[in-house]
């Protein structure tokens, strides 16, 4: 998950179709991606953030947090 992308997004009131328009998907494959750290292609997140967000960075807005592992008490 994009924590940084989904709230600039709401703080610019960007919608996920929007953003599926641009990159040219449909707003439920966008949800997946969005969803999961990993699916996201490169080419997709450089124009999300030229399109989008043009003063912030790639690592900013895309900045992610690996899922961690349960590890055993």
């Amino acid at each position: 998950m994009y924590k940084n992308l989904l709230a600039e997004m709401a703080r610019k009131g960007i919608i996920n179709s929007q953003i599926a328009k641009a990159i040219g998907i449909n707003p439920s494959t966008l949800s997946a991606k969005l969803n999961s750290y990993d699916r996201l292609k490169l080419c997709e997140a450089e124009k999300i953030k030229n399109t989008f967000f043009p003063g912030m960075s790639i690592e900013y807005l895309f900045a992610t947090e690996p899922p961690t592992e349960d590890k055993p008490a």
